[in-house]
């Protein structure tokens, strides 16, 4: 929901309960606490901008799960693994985390995992230059994965989907994609990506030549949400981009198609 501090502390609390090994859980759990608790403390610390303890965090979960021989944990870990490389903006890292993923996703038979693991991989090869292969299956992914009945999460996939519409040069679709995932943000309140879904939409808007005051806004609308969330490392993100924007618009008044950063 956009609170990392409040998540950070939970899952602190949640690691400090689980080390004392004096708590037994009343009922078989589908992940090993231990495991979920550091795949929302990871995350969380990144949001925070507290990026050497967000990875140290995601390698410890790898760890822990291969240790406990729980697959299902490692296919959660690994997931996360490939989320937080996202977050880094770091295509072979993120192929690397989706790869495993994937392996593991298939041979255990985990749909959900397979599918996640398939928007990774494609957003990764996207973003590698490869448009003409990742988008339709960033789509078939993203299908599959609400073939299980799941809708969190496909707010950010969304996003995953809008950046590789936009390196193709199909923006005008990347910006349907970026308003389906904030329909969904609103209905489902999962408002972890909500300011990079906005700086998204400022810079795609500005690609297309589009009105100033909708680009302004956007890019606003991401700076507010990230100092609201005290999301540091989203906020560093929107406040490069805006930069750029600016920079660009005094280089060639009245000038259109800007081409920003992701």
């Amino acid at each position: 929901m956009g609170d990392f501090e409040t998540a950070r502390q939970h899952a602190l609390r949640g690691l400090e309960i689980w080390r004392q090994k004096d708590v037994q859980s009343p009922v078989e759990e589908l992940h090993p606490p231990v495991v979920s608790c550091l795949v929302y403390r990871g995350p969380s610390e990144w949001h925070l901008g507290e990026i050497a303890s967000c990875q140290a965090t995601g390698a410890e979960a790898i760890s822990i799960a291969k240790k406990l021989n729980d697959t299902n944990a490692l296919a959660l870990a690994l997931d996360w693994g490939a989320v937080l490389a996202f977050f880094e903006r770091n295509p072979a890292e993120v192929d690397c985390f989706a790869s495993d993923l994937i392996e593991l996703s298939t041979r255990q038979n985990f749909a959900f995992w397979l599918a996640a693991g398939a928007i990774h991989r494609d957003w990764a090869r996207s973003a590698s230059g490869n448009t003409a292969e990742g988008i339709p299956w960033i789509e078939q992914g993203i299908k599959d994965y609400r073939a299980t009945g799941s809708v969190l999460s496909i707010p950010t996939s969304l996003a995953q989907k809008a950046e590789a519409l936009h390196l193709a040069d199909r923006t005008s679709e990347a910006l349907e994609a970026i308003v389906e995932a904030e329909a969904l943000v609103e209905r489902f309140e999962e408002r972890c990506w909500s300011a990079e879904l906005h700086r998204l939409r400022g810079v795609f808007l500005a690609a297309i030549g589009a009105d100033e005051r909708e680009i302004e806004a956007s890019f606003c609308a991401a700076l507010r949400i990230a100092k609201e969330q005290k999301a540091v490392s989203l906020a560093k993100r929107a406040e490069a981009t805006y930069a750029e924007y600016r920079r660009q618009k005094a280089s060639r008044p009245g000038g259109r198609g800007f081409r920003l950063p992701l």
